[in-house]
Order: structure tokens, then C-alpha cells, then sequence
């Protein structure tokens, strides 16, 4: 069946059949991280279908970012997602199960799960991409909106007086995760993505600090050296 078809046959279920609230991890994300992979994994021997397959259903269990079990959301997913394909796609080939398993538990920041397989690695570098330039952007104000967590420090937004803490300010994810994201990257195309990426969301805390100092028509040139620096 041509992979285009199954990704229709994906997207129409899960349309039909799944229902949540985070819009940071709908359909349009499951496609979007799809459109990614393909990118990355262009020239390689991934296998498509179970690359397709693990973007597709690899949020199918997600549990919000302050959850004691999050954790734990991947292997969930992984088994739903088993669970799906024998109820809804008996045609699903049997002896891919195990990989789009795999890759679908390995996604995750906070399962740990060390990516064994080229499609393992393929999903996770999608996925983290994701995390990072505009979209990233808009996600991480938005899953903070949701969590009622304030947009930065005013009075000190770099946390140079203080300690990183993302579970109460916005911005301190970009230095706690998103800057450390482009080292973990699996594939060579995901780190060239990942770096610039990286560089955009510099730029824009540059252009915020120059704000919070009044300045409307500049961008804050030693936040900007200080973290291209450093990286």
C-alpha cells in the first residue's frame, strides 16, 4: 500500500477516533513531525511505514509536562498504539510492531530511552525539532499558558541571579532544555536543523531582553554573543 495511503487511512482515524486538548499535540503536530522526518531520513534505509507510523502515534498517550508519571506517557503510547493497529489495521504488517514500538517509546525527553534503531532515531530527531525555531516558540508560551506559569522574570529573565526553574517561568526552558537540544540530535540532518533552529530562539531572548530595557528598535547584542558563545 502506498505510504501516502497510510498516512489518510492515520490521520482519518485518529480524527474520528481520539479526542484531546492540547493543541500542542494534535493531528497538525503528528503531521508536521511526519513532514520532518521525511527530510531527515531522505537518501536513508529507514523504512518509511515505520517511521510514518511512530510520528503518527507517538503522542497517542500524552500526559501534561507536570504529570508524576510523565515519565512513563511513551511506553503507554507505545502500547496503544500496538493495541490500535491489531483493533483498526489488521493489514498492518505483524513483523513491524516491534520497531514502530520502539520508536514510538524512545521519542521522548523524559522516558530516557536510548534510540536503538535508524527510525528510532529518525521519530526523536523529528520530534525534538519540533521544540525548537517559531513552533517551538509558540509551544512553549502556549503549554505554559495552559499550565498558568508566568512568561519570564521581569527583574531578572536569564536567571543570572537565580536558578533555572521552567516549572515556574517560560523562558528559563529555553536554557534548561531547548539550548541542550541540538547536542542530543541522532542524525547529522537533525543537527543541522537543530542549530538553527537553536539560533532563532536566541535571537528572539536577545530581542526580548533589549525590550525589558526599553529598547524597542535594537536587539540586546551581549545576551546575543553571550549565548552564541556558548555554544
Amino acid at each position: 500500500m502506498p505510504i501516502a495511503l497510510w498516512q489518510e487511512r492515520f490521520e482519518t482515524w485518529l480524527r474520528d477516533n481520539w479526542a484531546q486538548d492540547d493543541k500542542a499535540h494534535d493531528v497538525a503536530h503528528f503531521h508536521r513531525v511526519w513532514k520532518t522526518a521525511q527530510r531527515i531520513m531522505t537518501g536513508s534505509e529507514a523504512d518509511r511505514l515505520v517511521v510514518l507510523t511512530a510520528c503518527y502515534f507517538h503522542d497517542i498517550v500524552n500526559l501534561p509536562k507536570n504529570h508524576p508519571q510523565r515519565h512513563l506517557a511513551s511506553t503507554q503510547a507505545a502500547q496503544e498504539t500496538l493495541r490500535i493497529l491489531d483493533a483498526d489495521f489488521p493489514d498492518f504488517p505483524r513483523e513491524l510492531y516491534d520497531a514502530v514500538a520502539h520508536a514510538v517509546r524512545a521519542h521522548s525527553f523524559s522516558a530516557g530511552i536510548a534510540p536503538q534503531t535508524l527510525e528510532a532515531k529518525i521519530v526523536q530527531d523529528a520530534d525534538r525539532l519540533e521544540s525548537l525555531g517559531a513552533i517551538g516558540l509558540a509551544r512553549v508560551f502556549y503549554t505554559s499558558g495552559a499550565l498558568g506559569r508566568p512568561l519570564f522574570d521581569s527583574t531578572d529573565p536569564l536567571a543570572q541571579s537565580r536558578e533555572l526553574d521552567d516549572t515556574t517561568y517560560a523562558l528559563d526552558h529555553f536554557q534548561k532544555k531547548l539550548f541542550k537540544l541540538p547536542e542530543t540530535m541522532q542524525t547529522e540532518a537533525g543537527r543541522e536543523l537543530a542549530r538553527l533552529n537553536a539560533d532563532f530562539l536566541v535571537h528572539y531572548m536577545a530581542k526580548l531582553c533589549a525590550e525589558l530595557k526599553g529598547d524597542y528598535h535594537e536587539i540586546d547584542s551581549d545576551v546575543l554573543q553571550q549565548f552564541i558563545s556558548s555554544r
